[in-house]
C-alpha cells in the first residue's frame, strides 16, 4: 500500500515518523513488535523444549520489531551518496582529502578504510581513530588564512543544507548555505575536486531538518565556480543514477525527484 502512495505523500509520512523518533516513538517498530508478541512467546516454548543442557542459564532479551525489517538496506541517499564518492576518491587518489560535516559512520568510515581523511566539523569529536583527524570548525564563519588552498580533494555530502537551521547546534543565519558553499570553494585548491552532495527536488525549507535544492538553482550556482565533471543522483525510490548526461529539461524538472540526493563532482577553476 505504501508504494502505491505518491512520493510528496511517502515524504510527509515519513517526516512524521521522523518526528515522533525525536521523542523516542516510532509508530512503525511499535505496530510490528506488538504483531511479533504471539510469535515471541510461541518460539520460547518451543525452544525451552528443545534447550540442551549446554546452555543452562535462560534470560529473556525480546527484539520484536526485527522479523519485520529487511535483511539490510542497499538503497537510498547514504548508501549509495556515500559509497559512491568513496570510490572515486580512491581512483583519483588526492595528497590530501578533507570532509565537511559528512556522516562518520558511512562516508568517512569508507574512506578511511584506504587512506586518512581530515574531518571539519562544527560538533565536537574527541575520539581517537586511525586514519581520520577530527577538527572542529563553523563553516559559516570567515574561514582563517590558514585553511585557504588546503586541500586538493573536499567532500560535503549530505550536510550543507542543514547549515544555519539549528539542527546541530549551529547559529541560525538563512544564508548559512551560501556561506559554507564560499568555504568550500576557499579550502580547495585550483584545479582540486569537490563532492557535494545535497537533496533535490521542488525547492523548499523544511525547518529545521534541512533544505531541499532545485537542480536547476544548483547548475546555476555551481557552474560559475567549477566545471561539473559528474552529475549523479539518488531518486525518490533510493535508485543511484550515476554519472548522466544532462538536458536543460531534466535539470528544470529536478529528475523527477521530490526529494532526492544530487551527487556532483566537481573541478574548481
Amino acid at each position: 500500500m505504501f508504494n502505491t502512495l505518491s512520493e510528496k505523500t511517502r515524504h510527509c509520512l515519513r517526516r512524521i515518523r521522523a518526528t515522533f523518533a525525536n521523542f523516542g516513538f516510532d509508530p512503525v517498530k511499535t505496530v510490528n513488535a506488538f504483531r511479533a508478541i504471539p510469535d515471541f512467546f510461541t518460539e520460547l516454548n518451543i525452544f525451552k523444549n528443545m534447550l540442551d543442557t549446554d546452555f543452562t542459564n535462560l534470560t529473556y532479551y525480546p527484539c520484536l520489531s526485527d522479523r519485520y525489517e529487511q535483511s539490510g538496506s542497499a538503497k537510498g541517499h547514504y548508501f549509495h551518496q556515500d559509497l559512491l564518492v568513496a570510490q572515486k576518491i580512491f581512483n583519483n587518489k588526492p595528497q590530501r582529502h578533507v570532509d565537511i560535516g559528512s556522516r562518520i559512520d558511512g562516508f568517512v568510515a569508507h574512506v578511511a578504510s584506504f587512506r586518512e581523511i581530515e574531518v571539519f566539523d562544527i560538533r565536537p569529536n574527541q575520539v581517537k581513530i586511525s586514519n581520520i583527524k577530527f577538527q572542529q570548525l563553523d563553516f559559516m564563519e570567515p574561514l582563517p588564512s590558514e585553511w585557504h588552498d588546503y586541500s586538493d580533494s573536499v567532500s560535503c555530502l549530505h550536510a550543507l543544507e542543514h547549515f544555519g537551521l539549528g539542527r546541530y547546534g549551529d547559529p541560525i543565519d538563512p544564508e548559512g548555505f551560501r556561506k559554507g558553499l564560499e568555504n568550500l570553494h576557499r579550502i580547495c585548491k585550483t584545479g582540486g575536486k569537490v563532492y557535494l552532495g545535497l537533496p533535490i527536488g521542488p525547492q523548499r525549507i523544511e525547518f529545521n531538518a534541512h533544505r531541499v535544492f532545485s537542480t536547476s538553482y544548483l547548475f546555476e550556482h555551481l557552474q560559475k565556480d567549477y566545471e561539473i565533471s559528474s552529475f549523479s543522483y539518488v531518486d525518490d525510490h533510493g535508485n543511484l543514477r550515476s554519472d548522466l548526461t544532462t538536458s536543460p529539461q531534466n535539470i528544470a524538472q529536478n529528475f523527477a525527484c521530490h526529494f532526492g540526493c544530487a551527487i556532483f563532482e566537481l573541478n574548481k577553476l
